[in-house]
């Protein structure tokens, strides 16, 4: 019998490939975040309110796909392996990102969006991949690097796609194309299948593999299920920032896409300092509930400084507290992942996905239309940072 010690370097390749992957994944992204919503704005006539509620609208658009195909690809991952599934949905947002860039029409933009969410909704994949090539009491860790590659992500991606914003609007998405079809050549020759075939589900479900069917599954797992809710309720507070920053920082501190691409670097650089060097160290000294319930406080505390900030340095000021409710992220996604059978790791990552997705759905809308509100003339108090209160 092969030791378990014998698969270490596999696990550890293979946990690399999927930072890399989900590295590139948010490069792309990161790269189109100073842009997109200006391109919005030159379609919809140049008013920032009218961009400000599309830019919400196709934001739950995107959410909403996520809702219903990441239980999809989750039960499909159980059933037919990890890999399949990760490569298709590379070469769909590679495909996709060159749509976007060739987009002259709102119409176009929203096609666009719908493919995007579809095929990002393989993060939950990703997740199952960790799941299954990592010790249980390593997953934290392993999780933490996770959110890491999205912090890089974010540090060279809107930084860049700011700087290509300043030579074309259009720009950041054929950088994005490139990355995104690189990262599917490169997972087509290198990634492995981490779901051998006797692990595997034996059938695809289609009454598991819908976000009705999914969200039932969680309520089998009742601590599953609560810390679901926290991944929901994190995740809405998120899209407060994701939604409107970009708008919000032109309207209040006159910020171009460089700035905010910048800005954005910075917050890259806290979250991935956070993500791949304090989470390790802080869950084995205070243990993992303490590290997930500082990391919720730390988010409060950082999303009222952004709401009240009257001036750009103190916004600067909240990026640290933001980066350190990350803390919160990878211990949950851990206790989680040790609840449930292997053959049901898709699934769970899945319906973990479909349940945040909503916040992806409601989000964008609910606190675009904040921001559009407490900035327009008929609201009880002008306050731009309402949507992050």
């Amino acid at each position: 019998m092969t030791s378990d010690t014998d698969h270490v370097p596999v696990r550890r390749a293979a946990v690399v490939f999927v930072f890399v992957t989900v590295m590139i994944d948010m490069l792309a992204f990161g790269i189109i975040i100073p842009v997109f919503p200006h391109l919005v704005q030159h379609m919809t006539g140049g008013d920032i309110s009218t961009a400000v509620r599309w830019t919400g609208i196709m934001g739950a658009l995107f959410g909403l796909m996520q809702f219903v195909f990441s239980p999809v690809q989750g039960a499909l991952s159980d059933r037919y392996g990890r890999r399949p599934v990760i490569l298709a949905s590379n070469l769909a947002l590679g495909l996709d990102f060159i749509l976007m860039a060739l987009a002259q029409a709102l119409p176009v933009l929203f096609i666009g969006r719908v493919i995007s969410g579809i095929a990002s909704a393989s993060i939950s994949t990703a997740n199952a991949y960790i799941a299954d090539v990592t010790p249980k009491e390593k997953r934290a860790a392993a999780y933490g690097l996770l959110g890491a590659a999205f912090g890089i992500g974010f540090i060279i991606g809107p930084a860049l796609g700011g700087f290509l914003g300043g030579v074309s609007v259009r720009a950041p998405f054929w950088v994005a194309a490139g990355l995104a079809l690189t990262n599917f050549l490169y997972g087509l020759f290198v990634l492995p299948e981490s779901l051998p075939k006797e692990r595997r589900s034996a059938r695809f479900d289609i009454g598991h593999a819908n976000p009705l069917g999914a969200l039932r599954m969680l309520r089998r797992y009742p601590q599953v299920f609560a810390l679901a809710i926290v991944f929901f309720l994190v995740a809405l507070a998120q899209f407060s920032l994701n939604s409107t920053f970009v708008l919000y920082a032109d309207y209040r501190y006159h910020w171009g896409p460089q700035e905010v691409g910048y800005t954005l670097a910075l917050v890259g650089v806290c979250s991935a300092i956070v993500q791949a060097g304090l989470v390790r160290r802080a869950v084995p000294r205070f243990g993992e509930r303490p590290v997930m319930l500082a990391g919720l406080l730390f988010g409060i505390c950082g999303f009222l400084t952004l709401g009240f900030a009257t001036n750009s340095v103190v916004f600067l000021l909240a990026i640290p507290l933001l980066a350190l409710a990350g803390l919160g992220g990878p211990t949950t996604q851990s206790i989680i992942t040790r609840q449930v059978d292997p053959t049901e790791q898709g699934r769970l990552q899945g319906a973990i996905s479909s349940l945040s997705s909503l916040a992806t759905i409601f989000g964008p809308f609910v606190f675009s239309q904040t921001f559009a509100f407490f900035i327009g003339t008929s609201a009880p108090v002008h306050l731009p940072g309402a949507a992050f209160v």
